[in-house]
C-alpha cells in the first residue's frame, strides 16, 4: 500500500530545501552528501530518502523553488498602469527583496545545474525567461529603437541581471546603501544608460 503524505509534508520539505542549499552553498554539491543534509535538518538519512532520492532531486527543486516565488514575486510587482520607468524600478526592487536571504538558493542556482538533466534544465530556463520577459518589453518601452541596428535588448537586460544577480557577493545590510537604495541606483544606471545605446 503507497504511503500517505502527512499533513506537514510541505513545510518538511521546505524546511529540508532550505537546510540542503545551506549545505550546497558551505561546501559546494560535489562535496556536500545526504548524510550532511540530513544532519543539518535533523532528520534520518532514511527520511530525507523519503522526500529526496538524491542529491540531484534536491539541487532541482531548490532552484525551481527559487525560481517559481521569483517569478510570482515578480509579477505580483509588475503594475501595467506605471510608467515603463517606474514599472523598471517596481521590477527590480522585487528581484532584491527576493533575494533577501536567499544567498544560498541564488548560489546553488548559480553553481548546481551541471547536476541537472536535459529536462529539468529545459524546465528551470522556461521559468528564467519568463521572467527575463517581463524585464525586457518594459525595457523596449524604455527605448523603443534598441534593436533598430543591433540586437541590443538582450544584452541591456543581461546587463541589469548581472547587477542583480551578482549583489549577493558584496551587498551588507546595514552597509552603505540599502536593498532599495541600490535597486534605485541599479536602476537608474539602466534608465540613463538606456538612452545613449544605438
Amino acid at each position: 500500500m503507497a504511503r500517505t503524505r502527512a499533513i506537514d509534508f510541505e513545510e518538511k520539505q521546505r524546511s529540508l530545501l532550505s537546510s540542503a542549499a545551506a549545505v550546497f552553498a558551505e561546501m559546494g554539491m560535489e562535496k556536500a552528501s545526504m548524510a550532511h543534509i540530513a544532519s543539518r535538518s535533523n532528520v534520518s538519512k532514511a527520511l530525507l530518502y523519503h522526500y529526496y532520492p538524491s542529491k540531484d532531486a534536491l539541487i532541482f527543486d531548490i532552484i525551481r523553488n527559487h525560481l517559481e516565488e521569483l517569478e510570482a514575486a515578480v509579477a505580483a510587482a509588475d503594475e501595467p498602469g506605471a510608467t515603463p520607468q517606474e514599472r523598471l524600478r517596481l521590477l527590480v526592487r522585487q528581484v532584491l527583496e527576493n533575494y533577501r536571504d536567499a544567498d544560498n538558493e541564488h548560489k546553488v542556482q548559480l553553481n548546481g545545474t551541471s547536476a541537472l538533466s536535459p529536462e529539468q534544465l529545459d524546465e528551470l530556463r522556461a521559468i528564467e525567461r519568463r521572467i527575463v520577459k517581463r524585464f525586457s518589453n518594459t525595457i523596449i518601452e524604455i527605448n523603443p529603437d534598441l534593436n533598430t541596428n543591433k540586437p541590443l535588448l538582450m544584452p541591456v537586460t543581461m546587463s541589469l541581471f548581472g547587477m542583480m544577480n551578482w549583489v549577493y557577493m558584496w551587498f551588507r545590510p546595514g552597509g552603505p546603501v540599502s536593498r532599495d537604495e541600490y535597486a534605485d541606483i541599479a536602476t537608474t544606471l539602466i534608465l540613463e544608460g538606456v538612452k545613449a545605446v544605438r
